[in-house]
């Protein structure tokens, strides 16, 4: 338990909370005492970056999901039209059939989630940013730098819910953060940073 009043910080390796006066400073990164020796094996051995990373601050990152919203907007709208055409044609004909109706829209929200889950899964993966991260110049990263892997993105999807669900506060913590880490980056241990100056 840390003192009353004592400020939390992260450690870059473990990713757990710490008082602050527990943590070491390696250049932009903080290291908890557990940590401490792994990181600076890791340091002498090249293994672990020197060089400070650039994180992405929460405006930036903001930007960025606006450009995969609207992207994601038009592929889901084009689906909507295709389906609820004919619920709307269905509805016209047969008022009654509102089960029938809300069963349609209920399976086109799940493969709009689907699609969405897919489409940051795939780009994460395989290139290390959605393509409005690509634009701004972002890359989703792990703490060492190194990339993430499909899996890791996936979950960091399904961690991005967990954020919308609390009313969006998961996303608002990537402003205060000092890695500038949003609720799904600290869960799957990933950085969002500048990938060009």
């Amino acid at each position: 338990m840390s003192p009353a009043g004592a400020e939390t910080q992260f450690c870059s390796e473990c990713g757990q909370p710490r008082p602050a006066g527990e943590l070491a400073r390696f250049g932009d990164r903080l290291i908890c005492p557990a940590c401490k020796d792994s990181y600076a094996q890791k340091l002498r051995e090249g293994v672990a970056p020197a060089t400070a990373m650039a994180y992405a601050g929460f405006w930036i990152r903001f930007l960025a999901v606006l450009i995969d919203g609207l992207i994601l907007f038009v592929v889901n709208r084009v689906l909507q039209l295709a389906l609820l055409g004919t619920t709307a044609t269905q509805l016209a004909a047969n008022p009654a059939d509102i089960g029938g109706a809300m069963s349609k829209l209920g399976s086109i929200w799940l493969i709009s989630v689907a699609i969405q889950g897919c489409y940051e899964t795939f780009f994460i993966g395989k290139m290390g940013a959605t393509p409005g991260k690509m634009a701004l110049g972002l890359k989703v990263v792990r703490a060492d730098g190194s990339p993430v892997d499909y899996g890791r993105a996936a979950g960091r999807f399904f961690a991005k819910i967990l954020s919308y669900i609390i009313l969006c506060i998961g996303f608002i913590m990537a402003g205060f953060d000092a890695q500038k880490r949003a609720l799904h980056d600290m869960i799957c241990d990933t950085r969002v940073i500048k990938s060009r100056g």
